[in-house]
């Protein structure tokens, strides 16, 4: 059984030399903690106590945010032979309530990156690291159209620090049934610059760069040189396989959906790093179909909200990858159909005779192909 004390008996104590231990995260610690406490995380202290405690026979006291994950430290503790471990009842919030002196560590606190991604830094697998890992993040999203609206929002938010926009078209009255970065009043204006006015107000810490161009074999290379990860959101031939083979030979993982309809498709081609253990697109589709056989989008409709769905699962792969965590969608196909609201896999094996993506295969250069559909 473990006893918890008030603040103000742990600040008594503290003077008469017990010891302290904020296990809070490290971005929690950064807005304030109660004055002569040490600051070990949780999960460290229970992993290894003898690098931060001076014995079993110590007064330990520990603190958290209110007192839960201290009273579980405290536990974890006891089992491990600490004999005089209490926790601090009500935590931090309490110890400020009652007026109790609090320390912040040198220089300036970031309060909007605190508060802006609090649910991600809350998060053991995120964390304060890993929200830098993402503002230090570059993607390229392909297209601002019904696929490239949730990803780049999703992305925006999640803070993604360099937002790379490549689109040549302008808005539409028809795109607005999908188009969600797009409002009415956008008819007529390039789809880069009005995204670049959305994500810019959603998310003012990210850098967004519009480029209003058409992916081309002369400037694919350009415009994804530096980027960490690709995403295709362009959803039409030409785009796919541009970027496919662009993404192999600068080895660069490629987030890949897909819309026709009521049903969509979503994956991860990752061969360019990943040379014969998985696939690229023209793994599965050495060649572009012939354009009876892929029809405009403008002919054979899509749901409005299924870019929604298949946009926002690509995002969830674009940042699974740079996070570094959860098994990524290379070497499967995940189909979704709205209809039946069913999702099934689809394994995928790499070409061992891809020209593209096989083992020592020398790059055979880019192809501008037709294009088949709008998005």
């Amino acid at each position: 059984m473990i006893r918890e004390i008030t603040p103000r008996d742990a600040s008594y104590r503290l003077a008469q030399g017990a010891v302290l231990v904020d296990v809070r995260e490290e971005h929690e610690r950064e807005l304030g903690m109660a004055q002569g406490a040490l600051g070990v995380a949780r999960a460290d202290l229970e992993a290894a106590p003898h690098q931060h405690l001076p014995g079993p026979d110590a007064d330990i006291m520990l603190i958290c945010q209110s007192g839960g994950r201290s009273l579980l430290a405290a536990q974890q503790l006891q089992r491990l032979g600490y004999r005089r471990v209490v926790s601090v009842r009500g935590g931090t919030l309490m110890w400020q309530a009652e007026g109790l002196p609090l320390t912040r560590p040198t220089g300036t606190v970031d309060e909007d990156f605190h508060e802006r991604y609090s649910r991600h830094l809350r998060l053991p697998e995120i964390g304060a690291r890993g929200q830098r890992r993402l503002e230090a993040a570059s993607v390229v999203v392909v297209g601002a159209g019904g696929l490239g609206s949730p990803i780049a929002f999703y992305l925006a938010a999640a803070g993604v620090g360099q937002l790379r926009l490549v689109d040549d078209d302008v808005v539409d009255r028809s795109n607005l049934q999908r188009q969600i970065l797009h409002t009415d009043a956008d008819i007529g204006v390039a789809k880069v610059e009005s995204a670049h006015t959305r994500l810019s107000a959603l998310n003012p810490r990210v850098s967004v760069e519009p480029v209003a161009e058409r992916l081309e074999s002369v400037n694919v290379e350009r415009l994804i040189a530096d980027a960490d990860v690709v995403v295709d959101g362009g959803d039409n031939f030409p785009v796919r396989y541009l970027l496919n083979d662009a993404c192999v030979h600068l080895g660069k993982p490629l987030v890949y959906g897909a819309v026709h309809r009521f049903e969509g498709q979503v994956s991860v081609f990752d061969a360019g790093r990943q040379r014969g253990r998985m696939p690229c697109y023209r793994c599965l589709f050495p060649e572009p179909p012939p354009p009876e056989a892929a029809p405009n989008c403008s002919e054979a409709g899509v749901l409005g909200v299924l870019p929604g769905v298949v946009g926002m699962l690509q995002a969830t792969e674009a940042l699974k990858l740079l996070l570094h965590v959860g098994e990524p969608l290379t070497g499967r196909l995940l189909h979704f159909d709205a209809l039946s609201m069913r999702f099934r896999e689809t394994r995928l094996a790499p070409d061992p005779d891809c020209p593209l993506c096989a083992p020592g295969a020398a790059f055979p250069g880019y192809i501008d192909y037709a294009a088949f559909c709008a998005g």
